[in-house]
């Protein structure tokens, strides 16, 4: 087994989902000051912002295959990341309230200085919510460290109607795919 796997984030979701690997890796946050271009396609930009986190921990362990990985909610062209106070969590809740939005992933695997980098977008529907049902999401505290205020695998699963495309992206780490990928880039099982 190859024991030089590691995830470039503090993230428990995107530990949790390369668990599902079966193989020993090792979990570095990544402390980079991210550099967004807001003229990015939301595709590009969490590729690079993946890509930037896992370059910044690779600087360290550059014989170790790293992953990075990053997720944006877009909404009607408006980019939502993590909210910075309740209220900003409660406007964007309000906002996604019965309607379709769009989650983009990103991973980035670096491996002696070498990247490959990909994206899978989902798209969400929510039910359309009541004042109450914001107010106690907002309540659990759930919304303040997630992109577009909701955690899918979460209490935020009681806001989602519909979902196309790939679950665990929008966890945060499109596992299936990175297995994948991973293998492409010569990691050996």
């Amino acid at each position: 087994m190859n024991s030089n796997l590691i995830l470039a984030s503090a993230s428990p979701r995107r530990k949790e989902l390369l668990e599902l690997l079966q193989l020993p890796f090792e979990v570095i946050s990544s402390e980079v000051e991210e550099v967004v271009d807001e003229n990015l396609h939301p595709a590009d930009m969490v590729q690079s912002l993946a890509q930037q986190k896992a370059e910044s921990v690779a600087k360290t362990k550059p014989n170790s295959y790293v992953i990075g990985s990053d997720t944006l909610v877009v909404y009607q062209g408006k980019m939502l990341g993590k909210p910075k106070s309740e209220q900003e969590a409660r406007e964007m809740l309000i906002m996604l309230s019965g309607q379709t939005h769009e989650v983009y992933t990103g991973v980035s695997i670096v491996h002696k200085g070498k990247h490959h980098s990909f994206c899978e977008q989902t798209s969400v529907t929510f039910y359309s919510l009541t004042q109450r049902e914001i107010e106690d999401y907002v309540n659990t505290g759930e919304p303040m460290d997630k992109a577009g205020a909701y955690g899918i695998q979460g209490f935020g699963a009681l806001l989602v109607k519909e979902i196309k495309g790939d679950y665990y992206a929008v966890m945060g780490l499109p596992i299936a795919r990175t297995k994948r990928e991973l293998l492409h880039t010569g990691f050996k099982w």
